[in-house]
């Protein structure tokens, strides 16, 4: 042990306040070491055989493990320094070698397969499936494999851990390095006061006056959608589509392109040499999807059913552009622009003006009232917890009774140093060892834009939706009654399931019933109109098709990226980009623009092949959310169903079962459709 390491402390919550760069190679080291000669005494041949000897020691060796590294891995997520990045490289090497070392430990997977063969009948649904998924990961860990195969895999799970950091860093730093100073506010013409107050405050944050423009979401938001400056909307468009790659303002200097090449060739290597024909082939190992024709199949027929209402709103748009604003070849950094100016005449819907009710601390109250409603749970904010920075906070989850059983950090404003995007990651896993429980946290973090001068931070109903959306993937982990931290929450759900949960819960940000709970002006505390809530109904389809086929683009092309790679070939990334483009999008970008330089879902984020998982849990999670609108929305004996069936069993059975034990049947695509304004 290091003393006075706050990585080492056993507390239930880090210390964050008190973790420092210094602190994370020594903690790591030290339950490293812990750890391989605990698996020393597991694997030793007098050593006992039985779950809780062999299983139940290894989920308890992962908790450990997972309590230094979680909080390290976290604040180099969301408060990156130099320092703190270098000591997260050294120690992510460290893991990933050892668990790489680990996946390949025969003596470890013939003591797993022993308690398969004398354990089986007697074990828990939960315990079976912790079995059974730690015999498939050492299979896909390359235990089989015979030498130089087996170093080769584990130097190839090296490799790929260090380039998906690498590629993160390239587009964090692209994204901080480029901004636009602008003193003339006329320069801002059409951003409304509270984009201008975000930008304003940007300026502050690095002593400038004026305005700061800059690659962080909020003010990319707020120029591509409403600036009339149409020379600002193309810099920051060119800014924006060509971050950390060999085009735009910083050319060359973050280039992930050498990195999406080699992640590309080491995922195919480490396919073929467990008996996988290509990485895609590989990935459908662990989810719900059984093989790459029916990936290609469903995402091919989406696109058949979106691909015409899409060009009929391109069309749509290009004939506003050119009859009302005299545009006559819109570009790509005109689009989202256009969009907002032609959904306000169609539906008279102002983004701005509907920002006014949705204040992010009346939200917050209003999600968890919701959740209050539909799970018996409710959220009350420890201020002593100690955190990282003054935006996040801290909430202990109760039930019924006012016990605590699980907590939520939650971190929601953009910032430098801090990760673009939503995600939600686990703090610590529920825990049952012998008599200690130990209860779930998650973190849950996004990136919205912060309070005004003179008012609270204001969400887009768009936000809104993420809001919701992350917070369901915080329930699938808080509401876990799973002792067993590799089978509980969302760990070891199918990939292309997990996204159920979250999904879900975005269809509720839709409901009048659900908008009443917080949807007040700031100001005034008036409820959202009924006519202003009348046309957001009316503009929820508004431009679905392109949405569709721009998600359906994503999908295939990282899906094809996987599944089509071929060594003699290379990535061909630009290339199957532009074919995928022509089959399925109505919008063509110009050719400089680097899209995949910038997709960490599928080179850093855990998505590779699994892209399409977002439109196959949408299947899931639009037909769950039909039977609570069946029961009235707010439904609590609906809402203890899908607690009881979905949310609490994690992955102890295949995620097709708990869908079928919740919904009564296999799901039906219907509903996604429907949702989509595409069918009846």
């Amino acid at each position: 042990m290091t003393p006075g390491n706050p990585l080492l402390d056993t507390n239930d919550l880090p210390a964050f306040d008190a973790i420092r760069a210094e602190h994370v190679l020594p903690a790591v080291e030290a339950v490293l070491d812990e750890y391989r000669a605990a698996v020393a005494a597991i694997t030793a041949a007098d050593a006992l055989r039985d779950f809780d000897s062999v299983m139940l020691a290894q989920e308890r060796l992962e908790e450990r493990l997972g309590r230094v590294w979680s909080p390290v891995s976290h604040l180099h997520a969301v408060a990156d320094t130099p320092a703190l990045r270098e000591a997260y490289a050294a120690a992510q090497e460290k893991i990933t070698d050892f668990h790489a070392e680990l996946g390949q430990n025969r003596d470890l997977y013939q003591a797993v397969q022993a308690v398969a063969d004398a354990d089986g009948p007697s074990l828990t649904a939960a315990q079976r499936a912790a079995r059974e998924h730690a015999l498939r990961d050492f299979r896909l860990s390359g235990v089989t494999l015979e030498e130089p195969a087996r170093s080769r895999f584990r130097a190839i799970a090296n490799d790929l851990s260090r380039l998906g950091t690498e590629f993160a860093n390239a587009v964090l730093d692209a994204t901080d390095a480029w901004h636009r100073h602008v003193t003339d506010e006329r320069d801002l013409a059409g951003i409304p006061a509270s984009g201008r107050s975000v930008l304003r405050q940007y300026a502050r944050e690095a002593g400038l006056e004026g305005y700061l423009v800059t690659l962080k979401q909020p003010a990319v938001q707020a120029v591509m959608t409403y600036a009339d400056n149409r020379d600002l909307r193309e810099e920051v468009y060119w800014a924006y589509q060509t971050r950390a790659s060999d085009q735009g303002p910083d050319a060359g200097r973050f280039d992930n392109t050498g990195r999406i090449e080699r992640i590309l060739s080491l995922r195919h290597e480490a396919a073929q040499l467990l008996g996988f024909a290509n990485a895609a082939e590989e990935s459908l190992a662990t989810k719900m999807a059984d093989t790459p024709q029916t990936v290609l199949a469903f995402l091919r027929d989406l696109a058949a059913r979106a691909r015409p209402v899409a060009r009929k709103e391109l069309e749509a748009l290009r004939r506003f552009a050119a009859e009302r604003l005299e545009l006559a070849n819109p570009e790509p950094w005109d689009i989202a622009y256009l969009s907002e100016k032609l959904r306000q005449q169609r539906h008279a819907l102002d983004e701005e003006q509907l920002k006014q009710y949705f204040p992010l601390p009346s939200v917050l109250d209003g999600l968890f009232a919701l959740v209050g409603s539909l799970y018996g749970i409710r959220l009350r904010q420890r201020p002593q917890a100690r955190t990282w920075h003054r935006d996040a906070h801290y909430y202990d989850v109760l039930d019924g009774d006012g016990r605590v059983f699980a907590g939520v950090y939650m971190d929601l404003h953009a910032r430098s140093g801090k990760r673009g995007g939503a995600w939600m990651d686990v703090c610590r896993a529920r825990f049952r060892d012998g008599g200690t429980l130990h209860t779930p946290v998650a973190y849950l973090t996004c990136n919205f834009a912060p309070p005004g001068e003179d008012a609270p931070a204001l969400l887009t109903h768009d936000d809104v939706l993420t809001l919701f959306h992350e917070f369901g993937h915080g329930l699938h982990h808080l509401l876990t009654e799973v002792d067993l931290p590799s089978v509980g929450g969302i760990d070891g759900v199918e990939w292309d399931a997990v996204e159920l949960p979250s999904q879900f819960m975005e269809n509720f940000a839709w409901d009048r019933r659900v908008l009443d709970l917080f949807a007040r002006h700031h100001r005034t505390g008036e409820r959202l109109p009924d006519e202003l809530y009348r046309r957001m109904l009316d503009a929820r389809h508004f431009h679905a098709g392109l949405f569709l086929v721009r998600q359906i683009e994503f999908a295939l092309f990282d899906f094809l990226l996987h599944s089509e790679y071929d060594p003699a070939q290379g990535s061909r990334a630009l290339a199957t980009l532009e074919r995928v483009r022509r089959e399925v999008a109505v919008l063509h970008p110009p050719a400089w623009q680097r899209f995949p330089h910038a997709f960490t879902h599928i080179f850093a984020g855990g998505y590779a092949a699994g892209y399409y998982s977002y439109l196959w849990a949408e299947v899931l999670s639009a037909d769950a959310f039909e039977r609570f609108e069946q029961a009235g929305v707010i439904d609590r004996a609906t809402g203890e169903a899908f607690r009881r069936e979905v949310l609490a069993v994690g992955a102890t059975r295949p995620a097709l079962e708990s869908f079928v034990a919740f919904r009564g049947r296999a799901p039906e695509p219907g509903a996604l459709l429907r949702s989509y304004g595409l069918q009846t």
